[in-house]
């Protein structure tokens, strides 16, 4: 056949849209990360972290592809290329980006109808989301906190979910940054000084602690704790620029901002 039959898939989305697709039959490996579907980590082999990985492990699945995402997974795909595999690194950082990695992706396995589907589906579910904010006149400021030590705000299609959802991100001028060591919020009273009325914690791979942010001086005064609008993404619903991110994360970013609209009128 003329497609691709083994892909080693290095990052969690790669895996998770080739499911969507009714393609996981060309899967050889996955993420120790992957969780979507459930079952991918019952039926694949995991032969790679993120950032880090041995080469023997991805070799061993005998891949006659590999994919891999972002700039910390560019020495992975250097490695695996020496050796002789055939690598695709994604770089998608916004919802577009997304939509477009399903569509080439689901062209690499001859699964173009359906990712015409996919696609037609997603971009459904982010209209939707669109069209249910357009009924509010007013935005709530959001912070979207990604880790806590240090603080560091929200990656660039998460704070594009939140715009869609009909809030407005508390720190703009950082989510474009692709580097998160670029996204560190020095002074935890820039927070405070912004004044979120809704604090959305996602912090990658740990379990978020909203009592906490009531203990960081001055944070008493916020609105978002005022409120009680703090809320928790898990991390898999948006951190990771697959599907998911439009499936899970920009659907619980909208209802929260209906809570606090609904808040706003009783």
């Amino acid at each position: 056949m003329s497609h691709y039959q083994r892909i080693a898939c290095l990052s969690t989305e790669s895996a998770e849209t080739l499911y969507a697709l009714g393609a996981e039959q060309f899967i050889a490996g996955i993420s120790g990360f992957t969780v979507r579907p459930p079952r991918a980590r019952e039926e694949k082999p995991k032969i790679s972290g993120f950032s880090s990985s041995r080469i023997e492990r991805i070799l061993a699945v005998k891949p006659d592809l590999a994919i891999g995402f972002c700039n910390l997974q560019a020495d992975i795909c250097r490695d695996l290329a020496h050796a002789g595999v055939e690598v695709h690194l994604f770089n998608q950082r916004s919802i577009d980006g997304i939509l477009r990695m399903v569509a080439v992706l689901a062209s690499m396995v001859q699964c173009e109808e359906a990712g015409s589907q996919l696609v037609a589906q997603l971009q459904a579910q982010v209209d939707w989301v669109r069209t249910r904010a357009a009924q509010w006149t007013r935005r709530p400021v959001i912070y979207f906190e990604e880790w806590n030590e240090p603080l560091m705000s929200g990656i660039g299609w998460a704070a594009e979910a939140i715009g869609i959802a009909g809030g407005v991100d508390a720190f703009p001028e950082l989510s474009g940054y692709h580097s998160a060591k670029e996204r560190i919020i020095a002074d935890p009273m820039d927070v405070v000084r912004r004044a979120p009325d809704i604090i959305i914690g996602s912090w990658c791979g740990k379990k978020f602690q909203p009592d906490s942010l009531r203990l960081r001086a001055g944070w008493d005064t916020i609105p978002a704790l005022q409120n009680n609008m703090v809320f928790e993404i898990k991390s898999p619903d948006i951190l990771s620029p697959g599907p998911s991110v439009i499936t899970h994360g920009m659907r619980q970013v909208s209802d929260m901002v209906a809570r606090w609209q609904e808040q706003q009128a009783a």
